[in-house]
């Protein structure tokens, strides 16, 4: 195995992060089938996490085995009819709706948009708080989690732009104001993994409704969801500027956060100096991707690109192993719900997780737009 150690921070380059995001797509291509991605024969974010990296990497090379993987996953689940089973009670399952845009662009398949209007229609049934905040699921009644941004919110717009259905961009966009209103803290910048309006969870204070920690992953999302959302949010909407705003304000307050030494994030964002906290690659790859893109866009200056490659280098160094073709990815947090701190620092690690490889495939991809 060959680590990236002894490479100096400037050698970071649009051809090394290109090579990278390859590496790591093809290592689970090779491993598994796509029928076989975990959970198998499911349809679930932590597959579309991944395949949504791999779609960054077609859009680049277009090299054809990619878009067909791709393709194959989600072939496997639909029928003719575009049917397909999926847990309807939830905002996870609406993320995987995104790989459905190109194939339908590609192919011209109507499975695909009969797949996209019954994930659309989800909208219209799920549970939401008395403000009008979508449970992230119904087994966590009156709660909305900062994960949920990412796995609701691109979708819908894709889905507006796709079919000229007016509105959707500003039920995303309000969802995104009830969680700052809610879950945001003033004095770090950086929003809590969880509120419950109504109180009831352990881990909720009676005050607030939100959970105490930030977790990193979730705060990964938040910032991976307001730049997608940027993505396909008009130019003219009236509530552009201000989600710039919130972007610009989490990029300052991640750099605050990132560890000197490594350039990487901490499972508890915050909380660095804890003994039993640690450095967490999925939350990085993120925050490296939300960075990276808030510089290509211009929403933040080119003076945060540096805190970017600085992560980059850090996965590189301490969680990126390669061995031929082959790539390791370490230190990511299996999937987690809501808790205390004790709860985040006691979760087992894995290794090429999907959501963990998906995730360092979008950061090298956004490198590669931006680098040179």
């Amino acid at each position: 195995m060959k680590s990236y150690s002894e490479t100096k921070t400037t050698d970071v380059t649009a051809e090394l992060a290109l090579a990278m995001a390859e590496k790591a797509s093809k290592t689970l291509m090779r491993t598994f089938t796509p029928e076989e991605l975990p959970p198998a024969n499911v349809w679930h974010y932590h597959q579309g996490v991944y395949l949504y990296g791999m779609q960054r990497v077609w859009e680049k090379t277009q090299n054809q085995e990619y878009f067909d993987y791709l393709k194959s996953y989600l072939d496997n689940l639909l029928d003719e009819e575009g049917n397909f089973l999926f847990e309807r009670d939830q905002l996870d399952s609406i993320q995987v709706g995104i790989l459905l845009y190109p194939l339908l662009d590609e192919t011209k398949d109507q499975r695909y948009k009969k797949a996209a209007d019954k994930l659309r229609y989800l909208y219209y049934t799920l549970n939401k708080t008395k403000e009008g905040g979508f449970w992230h699921k119904d087994k966590y009644p009156y709660q909305m989690w900062l994960d949920g941004l990412y796995m609701a919110g691109p979708f819908a717009l894709m889905y507006q732009n796709a079919f000229n259905e007016q509105g959707l961009d500003d039920m995303v966009l309000y969802q995104e104001k009830l969680m700052r209103k809610n879950m945001k803290d003033e004095k770090t910048g950086l929003l809590y993994h969880a509120y419950d309006e109504s109180r009831k969870m352990p881990w909720a204070n009676l005050e607030t409704g939100c959970s105490p920690e930030f977790w990193g992953r979730s705060v990964g999302w938040y910032g991976t969801a307001l730049i997608d959302i940027l993505d396909h949010l008009s130019e003219e909407h009236s509530g552009r500027e201000e989600l710039i705003e919130s972007l610009h304000s989490l990029i300052k307050s991640l750099v605050n956060y990132q560890d000197e030494k490594t350039g990487l994030w901490y499972q508890i964002v915050d909380k660095g100096s804890k003994e039993d906290n640690w450095l967490e690659s999925s939350c990085s790859s993120l925050f490296i991707y939300t960075i990276a893109r808030a510089v290509e866009e211009g929403y933040v200056g080119k003076e945060y690109l540096e805190a970017a490659v600085k992560g980059y280098q850090g996965l590189l160094n301490k969680m990126i192993e390669v061995d031929g073709d082959l790539l390791t990815m370490k230190g990511i947090c299996i999937g987690t719900s809501a808790g205390v701190y004790d709860y985040y620092v006691s979760r087992p690690v894995s290794e090429n997780d999907l959501h963990g490889v998906g995730a360092f495939i979008l950061a090298s991809m956004a490198l590669v737009n931006i680098i040179k």
